[in-house]
């Protein structure tokens, strides 16, 4: 079997996710590809040799840019800090690497348009890490709106909430300063709440958004004695109309009391309804207006099946999956558009689209108007 040489830049939370993916791939998928895990990189040396050890990295390297000068590297999995994305995806592109990248996408649309362009003069397969378009309720619910079982579309209610930040004491990190997240919420989960409103209802029109911050100090996390400040929000709420009509709401927070990692969406339509949570992620609720009016009410659908997208190559029906297998799935179809020429979704150009709603949500955030969403 031919192979994909993989490099992954960052080791940390994702950097484990996406070296599990490529480890699980190949045992339960049959990709045009083999992936082969040639060198992880990082800036400490220690830890990530002991990453490396674990997850199967042949080599270690702490200078990102020497990997891509490599004849021996196909792709590159680029699993570091946001702000990190625009320079390493633009200079694996322009070395004719294929790129495999966690999101947010980015910082900036200037970024996003700047990515958008290399990638597609290189002419390389480039992946945007929207993993949960692979759950299975997800595609599940992608079909039934295709087919027409919901009707014309007329509410999307989007959320994506956590509670990391209810302690006061947790310290300033990049997440919490502008110049290396952006945003809060907004642009780290907001990011996934958009993708998936593009993916299954359309592209927006226009944006409305408020944000608001409720600890403006956070303890500086290299002298616990001092404080610095918090430049982004805590909290934000869009709402928005799709350029088909339907009208959005999307709550994104990190102090949501009690809400670990709650993902969730609900999609009310003229003929049914579609809602689905994360944290429930083998399941769809499905209402269908056609039903008898004496049978009428939401159904739950275990999406286990071997019918269902990619859960033949799991387990037998009723037995789920879970958070990682969604990388998996990612893998699988990065490695086949790979070994094939062609492109994978969602991609950088969705990327940009999901930049360009992100920053007219700034936009309206700062001045208090509605924004057009060009």
């Amino acid at each position: 079997m031919k192979e994909l040489r993989i490099a992954i830049v960052g080791h940390r939370f994702m950097g484990r996710a996406h070296s599990n993916a490529w480890n699980q791939v190949s045992r339960f998928f049959d990709p045009a590809l083999k992936p082969v895990l040639r060198v992880a990189c990082g800036r400490e040396r220690n830890d990530l040799q002991a990453f490396a050890d674990r997850w199967g990295w042949e080599e270690i390297e702490t200078d990102w840019r020497k990997v891509l000068e490599r004849d021996d590297i196909d792709a590159i999995d680029i699993a570091t800090p946001t702000f990190l994305h625009a320079e390493m995806a633009i200079a694996a592109a322009e070395a004719g690497k294929h790129i495999f990248c966690e999101k947010p996408f980015c910082n900036t649309l200037a970024e996003a348009e700047a990515m958008l362009a290399a990638v597609e003069k290189a002419g390389v397969v480039h992946y945007l890490n929207h993993n949960y378009r692979r759950c299975p309720a997800v595609l599940l619910a992608k079909k039934l709106i295709a087919e027409g079982e919901i009707g014309e579309v007329y509410h999307w209610r989007g959320a994506y909430q956590q509670s990391w930040l209810v302690n006061p004491q947790h310290p300033l990190d990049w997440k919490l300063q502008k110049r290396t997240a952006a945003a809060g919420p907004l642009w780290d989960l907001g990011s996934h709440a958009v993708d998936l409103a593009h993916f299954l209802v359309g592209d927006f029109a226009e944006i409305d958004c408020r944000g608001k911050q409720f600890i403006a100090n956070r303890p500086l996390a290299s002298d616990p004695s001092k404080t610095g400040e918090v430049e982004v929000e805590c909290a934000a709420l869009m709402t928005g109309e799709f350029k088909n009509g339907a009208l959005a709401t999307i709550e994104t927070t990190r102090y949501a009391t009690g809400r670990r990692n709650r993902h969730t969406f609900e999609i009310y339509g003229s003929k049914g309804a579609i809602t689905w949570d994360m944290e429930d992620m083998n399941r769809l609720q499905f209402y269908s207006g056609n039903d008898p009016e004496d049978r009428q009410g939401f159904r739950d659908i275990l999406v286990t099946e071997r019918s269902h997208e990619y859960v033949g190559a799991w387990w037998p029906p009723g037995h789920i999956i879970g958070y990682e297998h969604a990388f998996v799935h990612a893998a699988i179809d990065f490695l086949n558009a790979a070994g094939s020429g062609t492109q994978v979704e969602p991609n950088f150009r969705d990327g940009v689209k999901s930049i360009r709603v992100l920053e007219a949500a700034a936009r309206s955030m700062e001045t208090g108007q509605r924004v057009k969403v060009e």
